[in-house]
């Protein structure tokens, strides 16, 4: 979709910030991955950055800590995008990583889902690249992607950063 989360532009800004600042991926990778050094979350790697612009998806939680090292909403990286609908990630303590409260997520979908009148199979088929069991899945917590999380949150209406959450490792 032409109108998703961009991963090549968000690499082109990593890289682009690492050339600006004269540091190596490793450096990168030591900033980003000081983020949330303090929880028992895997640290990232070079090639997960490097290796993401030749990729479809890539985890959410990942992708949400490059966005907290270039203090960019997730939004930027939409085509289209408009300043106003978007809002910075929140700050999260030491102990704690930046995550998607995805059970927000489903809740959101719910009441959305219930207000218009529609099936979840019409909520799947309207967002795009979702089955109904998919979405009913995030009622159970656990982890999300992009681009395809942008695409609820499009849907939604809401900026990405209004179901995120801290997480204490």
């Amino acid at each position: 979709m032409s109108t998703d989360f961009d991963l090549g532009a968000l690499y082109a800004a990593i890289d682009e910030q690492r050339q600006a600042r004269g540091l190596s991926w490793q450096q990168v990778m030591r900033e980003i991955n000081a983020l949330f050094e303090r929880t028992p979350a895997r640290p990232i790697s070079a090639s997960t950055v490097t290796g993401m612009r030749k990729r479809a998806v890539i985890d959410g939680d990942g992708v949400l800590q490059m966005l907290r090292w270039l203090n960019r909403a997730p939004e930027s990286f939409v085509p289209g995008y408009q300043e106003a609908g978007a809002e910075t990630l929140p700050h999260v303590g030491p102990h704690q990583i930046l995550r998607f409260d995805t059970k927000k997520l489903h809740s959101a979908l719910e009441a959305q889902r219930t207000e218009r009148g529609m099936t979840w199979e019409q909520v799947a088929n309207e967002i795009g690249g979702f089955s109904a069991a998919m979405l009913t899945r995030l009622s159970k917590g656990g982890r999300t992607g992009f681009p395809q999380v942008m695409r609820i949150t499009r849907w939604l209406g809401s900026p990405a950063s209004f179901f995120t959450r801290a997480f204490n490792g």
